[in-house]
């Protein structure tokens, strides 16, 4: 049986522990390119889009190719935000018995 002294205490490590997670994936920044670093993304680890550059000279003529590389760029940016998102709130949940029902 546990200890419900026990069982508060890790709850609210736990909450501190995902308060800091949360804090951290904020702060995070990851960016990703295409076109040969014509377009660059920069996202925080919660996928919000913070920053987009396109590189000086690029020929933003073709509209529809810019927005291809603008949004390839993006979801590159996103997913690699997503992967490092999911290593930060492994390490809140190590440890954490499992609840039937929750997964």
């Amino acid at each position: 049986m546990y200890n419900v002294n026990n069982l508060m205490k890790q709850a609210q490590k736990m909450q501190e522990d995902a308060a800091r997670a949360e804090q951290e994936l904020l702060d995070m920044r990851v960016s990703a390119s295409s076109g040969g670093g014509a377009v660059t993304a920069v996202v925080n680890g919660k996928k919000d889009l913070i920053g987009l550059s396109i590189q000086e000279g690029f020929d933003c003529s073709d509209t529809e190719m810019t927005a291809d590389l603008v949004l390839a760029a993006v979801r590159e940016a996103q997913s690699d935000a997503d992967r490092r998102a999911d290593e930060v709130m492994k390490k809140v949940t190590a440890g954490m018995p499992h609840i039937p029902g929750l997964g």
